[in-house]
């Protein structure tokens, strides 16, 4: 496995590999929001599957979402607990053809929840012997998934390969959807009960002229950035904020609150309809508003069917 060189991408904090993977190469995405733990498991993989090309690296949910439509790995290893939309929440937007491995420190609660769904899983700290067998087991589901792909005429990727749906930790796109999805969401929501307290946002304090104004996060139509200051647009007005797009990212709900573009989240409870533009772009129209929202082509995989 080549060791890409990772650079920092400004308009969304994403690592990104400078040159293309090798063609035919199987891609993989490493998500976790500690670095040693990247670069440990980084390590690891190149040593049990040197053809593995790591061509993505991601510290949060959000970012592991959008490096998934931009760099459409085969295999993502997403860690469980993270700042913002944990890995459990991400996984539900990442599709069905993805083959992941969540990574998550012993919980008795979460490994049930995955043994119950069949997911493969690996428990921090994680020994070689474990994480061979799941790369074993990848290996296996890559090729076949390839080959069914080259049978049917490269039409797309298939979402199941039924001679792996009996083996222990099968991947997260081998179940039917609605059961799979019943027991990610059940974890989605166990996690984010257990989760402590204070760690969403309820209100954001602005300054509305000599007045300190706080604005229950519900009410908040969107927020806008520029180099210094956020716009937050709610119900009963508009004020500036000091806090950056990436900031209040990680305290708002992942649910309700996505980025659109570098500078810009919407509340998707006021969203009256979004727009298809040129080049894989969109416009948001929000209910009872004038004004409309741009979606970059970066974000605009939050509003795709699956």
């Amino acid at each position: 496995m080549s060791a890409p060189d990772m650079t920092s991408d400004d308009d969304a904090g994403l690592l990104r590999p400078r040159v293309p993977c090798a063609p035919g190469a199987v891609r993989a995405l490493i998500v976790d929001d500690e670095p040693l733990l990247r670069t440990h498991l980084a390590h690891h993989l190149a040593q049990q599957w040197p053809e593995l090309e790591i061509a993505g690296e991601a510290r949060n949910g959000r970012e592991a979402v959008d490096l998934v439509m931009q760099l459409q790995p085969e295999v993502v290893f997403l860690d469980v607990h993270m700042p913002g939309m944990n890995g459990v929440e991400a996984a539900r937007l990442m599709g069905p053809d993805v083959q992941i491995v969540f990574v998550t420190a012993y919980e008795q609660y979460a490994v049930a929840a995955f043994e119950q769904g069949a997911i493969d899983y690996l428990v921090k700290p994680f020994d070689v012997e474990r994480l061979g067998e799941s790369v074993a087991r990848l290996r296996r589901r890559v090729a076949e998934r390839r080959r069914m792909s080259a049978a049917d005429g490269g039409l797309g990727q298939v979402t199941s390969v039924a001679s792996d749906l009996d083996e222990p930790g099968a991947a997260l796109g081998q179940l039917p959807a609605g059961d799979l999805d019943t027991v990610l969401a059940a974890l989605a929501g166990e996690l984010r009960r257990r989760a402590p307290a204070g760690t969403r946002l309820q209100w954001i304090r602005a300054s509305v002229g000599q007045m300190i104004k706080l604005i229950p996060v519900d009410e908040v139509l969107y927020f806008r950035s520029d180099e210094k200051y956020t716009l937050v647009v709610w119900v009963g007005g508009e004020a500036l904020i000091r806090k950056s797009i990436r900031e209040l990212l990680d305290g708002l709900e992942p649910e309700t609150f996505i980025q659109i573009h570098r500078s810009t989240i919407v509340n998707l409870r006021f969203v009256a309809q979004v727009i298809k533009g040129p080049n894989e772009t969109a416009e948001v129209h929000l209910k009872g508003r004038g004004e409309t929202l741009s979606v970059s082509r970066n974000h605009v995989h939050w509003f795709r069917q699956y």
